[in-house]
């Protein structure tokens, strides 16, 4: 491969990076046509690809970035799964592999600039999907405060942020005064004003 053409991929790559929401290394070895078909078309649906590349042009990729992490899963034969969506679906969709078993072995992920490895992935893919968690914020609006509580002490970070936004965005505005009390009772009545005595009539 010419430097310009290596120089290209590594822009190509670093682009990717840039718009990805998490990234997987997997070993990739023995897997048919039909099969890597298959897979990529999968990924294609939930908004993922997979990328092949030699470690080093990966290296300059992700050198400097927020993925930079993955550099200790390079080496060998292996395989970038990218999402440029929810996470947790490019999770889901991954670990559905299972069946191709060491022809897709999963090394780690990096998320937010986190290393994951392959247990934190499976845990991962357990999580409600960025559409649930947006429907159950919906039912928040008029739910009880118990409710809430309930929610916040579930997994999952898109809920978290989403909540801690909502949070700060309603403690900008300064609390209404509380109205005074209306009291039930009848207002008591004016004392009556003293009477004015009369002159007696002159004779």
């Amino acid at each position: 491969m010419k430097k310009s053409e290596k120089t290209a991929l590594v822009e190509d790559l670093s682009n990717s990076f840039g718009r990805a929401s998490i990234a997987l290394v997997s070993e990739y070895r023995g897997m048919t046509a039909a099969e890597s078909t298959e897979m990529r078309k999968r990924l294609r649906a939930v908004r993922g690809e997979m990328r092949i590349a030699k470690n080093t042009l990966v290296r300059h990729a992700i050198k400097g970035t927020k993925y930079e992490a993955l550099d200790s899963n390079l080496g060998g034969q292996v395989g970038l799964i990218l999402s440029y969506e929810d996470p947790v679906v490019l999770a889901k969709t991954f670990t559905s592999f299972g069946p191709l078993g060491d022809k897709l072995k999963l090394r780690g992920a990096v998320m937010d600039g986190k290393l994951l490895t392959p247990a934190e992935v499976q845990a991962l893919a357990t999580l409600p999907s960025r559409e649930v968690i947006f429907s159950q914020l919906l039912g928040l609006l008029n739910a009880p405060a118990t409710q809430l509580v309930r929610l916040l002490n579930e997994p999952g970070s898109y809920l978290a942020r989403v909540i801690d936004a909502i949070g700060k965005k309603n403690g900008a505005a300064a609390p209404a005064a509380p109205a005074a009390p209306v009291s039930s009772e009848p207002a008591p009545e004016a004392p009556a004003a003293p009477e004015t005595p009369v002159a007696p009539a002159e004779g």
